[in-house]
């Protein structure tokens, strides 16, 4: 959609006020989990491939929960654009009540089944008791990143992404420190990594608690009507989600049954992979704050040229952070410790997650924009078919005995589906729905 240089520059200066702190607080994320891998990766095996598997399931269980922070932005930027500033607020702390009640249910349930999930992975033996320590101590701050969540989501529906971006990097400067102390300075081997992690996410739910509730006065008694709202708005999301956390799963099994140095180094590729992707979810994270905005304010044509616009900044981000893959690639075996097997492999799938940056670029910006116009059902369904499209590829990596640059190549042809479903559906008009 062609753009006049005025009206490009001002969706430019929109996207980047979103995206721009948005990118150093999604950074961030990833950088907890990256910064435990680095300091555990110098303690005896099998603790780092212990971190992967106990990280796998976390990510599934906090995975499925992203919802609390997508849905809530959508709900509350939608208000917002229509003019209802208290209903918007009403909305957010419907989030943050769901968020607390799903994350102490998840301890509940999780905690007696921690032996068994990691199991399932593929671990055994002292991998598996290591897993399981990390994994149950990491339960405990479960509640805590759920409500970090769903506070993120209340600002970013706001407009704010810089209050989260200042939360984001003081929560992953306490863990870092942490960290050293209790896994390097203290010796308390993943144990330690895992209670750094638990106390910097449990002040950074604190903090959100005390500008939802402090700053914006937000009511503090919970409203069930509007927490089952607010979890039935969710269930498509989660669908979406749970989808994406079956194909990494499956991936994570496949590489954990290849051996201990495939599971290391696909460890580290996850993390290298997310951070990446969260560098360009940065771009989505505005597309979801700006559609519910704009449809919310019945603007159309607004919300088409906004789209058009962060297409294309996808695109670009994504050719700049595979150029910056392949230049770090040289290094990345050595930032983490790893011996020759590791670093061959790690070698390797630089290549792929490189060659799959433009196309996650998009992809990411896409299924932020249609999540902002609250077209969640669509992404259900269109999560299931791209989840049917990977199954046979991986299970052709099984069959074959392919190695791990074949399983990552499976994971580009889910990519490229992805790609497909988003850009058919942006392409159409069923999404733009005006409205509060």
């Amino acid at each position: 959609m062609p753009l006049t240089p005025r009206a490009g520059r001002e969706h430019d200066r929109q996207i980047l006020r979103l995206a721009v702190p948005a990118f150093g607080a999604l950074v961030a994320e990833p950088l907890f989990l990256l910064t435990d891998s680095v300091i555990v990766s110098h303690l005896p095996a099998p603790a780092l491939g212990a971190l992967g598997v106990a990280s796998t399931v976390l990510s599934v269980l906090v995975g499925l929960c992203v919802f609390l922070a997508y849905g809530t932005t959508a709900a509350v930027a939608r208000q917002i654009g229509a003019g209802n500033t208290l209903r918007a607020m009403r909305q957010g702390v419907d989030g943050l009540w769901l968020a607390a009640g799903v994350g102490l249910a998840i301890i509940a349930v999780v905690w007696p089944l921690a032996p068994s999930l990691v199991h399932l992975i593929g671990a055994e033996g002292e991998l598996a008791r290591q897993a399981v320590t990390y994994l149950r101590i990491s339960l405990l701050g479960v509640p805590a990143m759920l409500l970090v969540l769903a506070g993120t989501g209340v600002l970013r529906g706001m407009q704010d992404t810089t209050t989260p971006l200042l939360v984001s990097v003081g929560s992953f400067a306490l863990n870092a420190v942490l960290n050293l102390v209790f896994v390097l300075g203290m010796g308390w081997g993943v144990a330690g990594s895992a209670w750094g992690t638990v106390l910097a996410q449990s002040l950074g739910a604190a903090v959100y608690l005390a500008l939802v509730f402090g700053r914006h006065r937000a009511p503090l008694r919970p409203d069930l009507a509007g927490i089952r709202a607010a979890g039935s708005a969710g269930v498509a999301l989660v669908i979406r989600t749970a989808c994406m956390q079956v194909v990494m799963t499956i991936a994570a099994a496949v590489a954990t049954r290849m051996g201990d140095d495939q599971i290391e180094s696909h460890t580290v590729a996850v993390r290298i992979w997310t951070l990446l992707a969260f560098a360009l979810d940065a771009i989505a994270i505005a597309g979801q704050a700006i559609t519910g905005r704009t449809l919310g304010a019945g603007d159309v044509a607004g919300t088409r040229t906004a789209t058009w616009r962060m297409v294309m900044w996808g695109i670009g981000s994504g050719v700049v952070l595979g150029l910056a893959v392949v230049v770090a690639r040289p290094f990345v075996p050595g930032l983490f410790d790893a011996g020759p097997v590791v670093a061959g492999e790690l070698l390797d799938l630089m290549w792929v997650i490189a060659a799959l940056q433009p196309v996650a670029g998009v992809v990411f910006v896409l299924d932020g924009v249609l999540i902002g116009a609250g077209d969640q059902r669509y992404l259900a369904w269109a999560s299931m078919w791209t989840t049917l499209a990977y199954l046979p590829a991986a299970l052709l990596v099984v069959g074959a005995g392919g190695g791990l640059t074949a399983l990552w190549l499976a994971l580009g042809v889910w990519m490229t589906a992805r790609l497909v479903t988003l850009g058919t559906r942006a392409y159409g008009r069923a999404w733009l729905v005006i409205g509060a």
